[in-house]
């Protein structure tokens, strides 16, 4: 009985032996092009699968733009939009004499600022002088007076 399950195994082995005597005879060959042909020409046992070469996906199709409602909440890419100005430079028109909390300040450009923050100064009275308005890396805008190392921190209010 024994014998009767050892049957299979024998002639697998055999088939196994004699894959290994082709596959020993396509090593030895030096040209590459006969080792090659050698190697293709060697009878897979049955039962084997030969998997076919890897073939390119292809290429994913287009995907529509999503409407806003499709959208909305998912995180966006922002388009590149002129960038805002980091500064502008003017002058307060009139005299100036320094600042304190809620001071507004007229610009020779037309627009009124407004010192938000406590900081105040007292300076020497200057006819229109000039000024920059800086914005810093977290949007915050300051009011920079040549002469002065003090920036009071202010908001456009018109």
């Amino acid at each position: 009985m024994k014998s009767l399950y050892a049957l299979p195994l024998l002639l697998a082995a055999g088939a196994a032996l004699a894959d290994d005597a082709a596959l020993l005879r396509c090593r030895a060959l030096n040209d590459t092009g006969e080792r090659l042909a050698c190697y293709d020409a060697i009878e897979l046992a049955p039962g084997r699968v030969v998997y076919p070469a890897a073939v390119a996906a292809p290429a994913p199709a287009a995907v529509p733009t999503p409407t806003p409602e499709q959208s909305f909440g998912m995180a966006t890419v922002k388009r590149a939009e002129p960038e805002e100005p980091k500064f502008i430079e003017t002058a307060i028109s009139g005299v100036f004499q320094g600042w304190g909390p809620n001071t507004r300040f007229k610009l020779a450009n037309g627009q009124v600022w407004r010192v938000v923050d406590g900081s105040e100064a007292v300076l020497a009275p200057v006819q229109d002088p000039k000024v920059r308005i800086v914005r810093n890396l977290f949007g915050t805008m300051f009011l920079e007076i040549p002469g002065t190392n003090n920036s009071p921190k202010v908001r456009r209010v018109r």
